[in-house]
């Protein structure tokens, strides 16, 4: 499971921390949500978010896979209710619309697109990170009224960065 805080200032986007938590070395569910429970809080109280975002479920074949999903998700949700902080999900496809400009854009599409607009030294070892941060910046751009989805109509980075003054950090 990816989470990735930023911080706005103005029009500045800095990333205050990003990577995913790895839950691989637990067998039992119950365990795996205790732990994304703990390390959710663990990172609200670190950073003092005012806000949260998350990805909405997806529909997919595999119902087990499904339902473990959901209740990662609502474990996630659940930490930052506890501390009275807003959630707002969004679908997969607004967020790769959001910071590509394609909403079937491929994770990796995401991942190059958030170096550049997020001035990263290097790509994330994991996607997972680079789908939490992809949520944290479309929520910043629905709730700042940034322009999004411009980057699939620029014909070029240029033309998108002239376009886009304030989703490029310099």
């Amino acid at each position: 499971m990816g989470y990735g805080v930023i911080e706005v200032k103005g029009s500045k986007v800095k990333v205050l921390q990003y990577g995913v938590i790895h839950l691989h070395k637990y067998a039992d569910h119950g365990l795996k949500l205790s732990k994304i429970f703990e390390r959710i809080s663990q990172i609200i109280e670190e950073y003092l978010p005012d806000e949260m975002a998350i990805e909405a479920p997806f529909f997919g074949k595999n119902v087990q896979s499904m339902l473990k999903l959901g209740r990662a998700q609502g474990v996630a949700i659940a930490a930052a209710i506890s501390r009275e902080i807003p959630i707002t999900e969004y679908a997969p496809k607004k967020i790769k619309q959001s910071v590509t400009g394609n909403g079937n854009a491929s994770k990796e599409q995401v991942a190059s697109m958030l170096l550049k607009l997020l001035s990263l030294k290097e790509a994330p070892e994991f996607l997972d990170a680079t789908d939490a941060l992809g949520v944290a910046l479309c929520h910043h751009f629905q709730t700042s009224g940034v322009q999004t989805g411009t980057a699939g109509k620029a014909k070029n980075w240029e033309s998108f960065v002239k376009d886009n003054p304030s989703r490029v950090k310099k």
